[in-house]
């Protein structure tokens, strides 16, 4: 798998996606491609590591370097959570931490998902990798490969979508179409005008601050979307229910 950035023009309006798994020199059609807002580019980065040559961003502390834990299931796991509680999920990352409240009413399945890969410390040590600056505006996460073709080996329906947008704040699924959840996730840090194909599932109550001192840092090569200049690893990720 390469880690060179790779970039191409595509049309504004196709949704936001996983990125394609790549055998040799073949991709698997089925997964396409990240395509959002305004012509952007289409990456591949290798794993988790630290941006070569970046500069230190003023605010976050250098990774630990302790890779993630690779884990796979064969299927979603069966709902477990109350969906009259209230759940809320705790970033700890490299950058600040930022806290979310969890809609576990109008996306069950959802949250039921990310309670259970955080209770697996599925997401522990694993790096934000990547952001756009231009059309959207968000922070993708939850990929323990760091190359936007991982995922937890189970996948799940969209949820919460009649009427859904997204504001700064949101944070929603990422896809690679219709019912394709996995274990990413990004969050807003700014208004997006993005078509309602991504299961919103939760609220920034904390921490948009952090979100805007990486977007305020850039993205590598100065880029419009591909890995933050800040690196951003989830030291933790955990939920409770309250």
């Amino acid at each position: 798998m390469s880690s060179d950035v790779q970039a191409r023009q595509f049309d504004h309006h196709q949704p936001i996606r996983r990125q394609p798994r790549r055998v040799g020199s073949a991709l698997l059609r089925g997964l396409g491609v990240f395509a959002v807002g305004t012509a952007l580019a289409v990456f591949a980065a290798g794993g988790v590591s630290a941006n070569p040559g970046s500069a230190p961003v003023a605010g976050c502390v250098a990774p630990d370097m302790v890779k993630p834990e690779i884990k796979q299931w064969e299927a979603e796991p069966a709902l477990s959570i109350n969906t009259g509680a209230t759940y809320t999920a705790k970033l700890e990352s490299t950058c600040g931490t930022v806290t979310i409240a969890l809609d576990a009413a109008r996306a069950p399945r959802t949250v039921n998902s990310f309670v259970f890969l955080s209770g697996q410390r599925y997401f522990d040590h694993t790096q934000c990798h990547r952001m756009t600056t231009s059309g959207i505006f968000i922070l993708q996460c939850g990929d323990p490969s760091a190359t936007g073709m991982g995922g937890p080996g189970y996948q799940f329906p969209n949820e919460n979508l009649d009427g859904a947008t997204y504001p700064a704040g949101t944070v929603a699924m990422a896809n690679a179409g219709p019912d394709t959840n996995g274990s990413q996730f990004f969050l807003v840090y700014k208004d997006s005008p993005l078509p309602p194909n991504y299961t919103p599932f939760g609220k920034i109550t904390g921490g948009m601050d952090v979100l805007e001192k990486v977007a305020n840092a850039g993205v590598v090569l100065g880029s419009e979307d591909g890995r933050p200049n800040a690196d951003v690893i989830l030291n933790s990720v955990t939920t409770t229910q309250s």
